[in-house]
């Protein structure tokens, strides 16, 4: 069924899109191999995280996918036999499972259809849609005009006492857990890993308001609406015989208040190459880092 695509991303960046699909190719650095990466057949399922949305260059306009995305990189590097990137920009686990539509309408077939018996590596990057990701950005920074030194977007979503952002990571879970049980029936032999999200806010203080419009005392919370996330991947993967890759980590110290030089994830008015508060090609090649060094663990 078909699914909302990002409406932020949509609204901001569908012209520049055009423009990135046809720029010139810039070679990525290299990422290094190891024989300890499966080899054979590596299928890409996930959301604009892992699509690459603005990256140049954009070799699925639908989904707003880019040649040097984080499984671009590892496919090259490992020498995969094949490869099938099938992330969306938008996607939740219904579009795995399921099928949607892509950033430009028109059908598309469930992800989980280039999964195949032969396959020897999965990842899996979801439940950042799931969630709400771009309305809570949209929410935030809109609400950070309000009151830059306060807290209006926790208090937009623990009105009432109860905490929906952390309501919906939970409701999440048993999503996730469905996406994996069917890629597992789907590649019974394949190695599945599930990627984390890197830090879009610092890991400490208060952010950097109005250079990203997120209030000060809003910052503590989304941070730990993030790293709960990432700790529900984490488990849901552990607990499915998947491994978990965790690219928070690397991030730290790279997060959107960072110098257009050092980020991973560019901010509300991006000053490279990628969609806003998304991961620009630096970010994109730190997940491919974080990864391998996971598939040789």
């Amino acid at each position: 069924m078909p699914r909302p695509r990002l409406p932020l991303l949509r609204a901001a960046t569908r012209t520049v899109a055009l423009a990135a699909a046809t720029a010139g190719v810039l070679l990525a650095a290299a990422v290094p191999a190891s024989a300890a990466v499966p080899t054979g057949r590596y299928v890409a399922l996930g959301d604009s995280y892992t699509s690459g949305p603005l990256i140049p260059t954009q070799v699925d306009l639908n989904c707003l996918r880019s040649h040097r995305n984080y499984p671009s990189l590892v496919a090259a590097s490992a020498g995969s036999s094949s490869f099938a990137d099938v992330s969306c920009s938008g996607a939740t686990t219904d579009d795995i499972r399921y099928g949607g539509s892509g950033s430009w309408g028109g059908a598309l077939p469930p992800q989980l259809n280039a999964v195949t018996p032969n396959t020897a590596l999965v990842t899996v990057q979801i439940g950042g849609n799931d969630i709400g990701f771009s309305s809570i950005i949209s929410d935030c920074a809109q609400a950070s005009f309000s009151s830059p030194l306060g807290s209006p977007c926790k208090n937009r979503y623990t009105a009432g006492g109860t905490d929906q952002l952390q309501a919906r990571i939970t409701a999440t879970a048993p999503k996730v857990t469905a996406v994996l049980q069917a890629v597992r029936q789907a590649a019974p032999g394949a190695r599945i890993v599930v990627l984390g999200y890197p830090a879009i806010v610092p890991d400490s203080g208060y952010g950097c308001w109005p250079l990203v419009p997120i209030a000060y005392q809003d910052v503590p919370y989304l941070r730990g609406v993030a790293k709960s996330l990432n700790a529900m991947l984490a488990g849901v993967a552990a607990a499915n015989d998947a491994s978990y890759a965790d690219v928070y980590t690397p991030s730290i110290g790279r997060d959107t208040c960072r110098s257009s030089g050092t980020r991973w994830v560019e901010g509300l008015v991006p000053e490279s190459a990628a969609a806003p508060f998304h991961p620009n090609a630096r970010g994109e090649q730190g997940m491919a880092t974080a990864l391998l060094a996971t598939l040789n663990s």
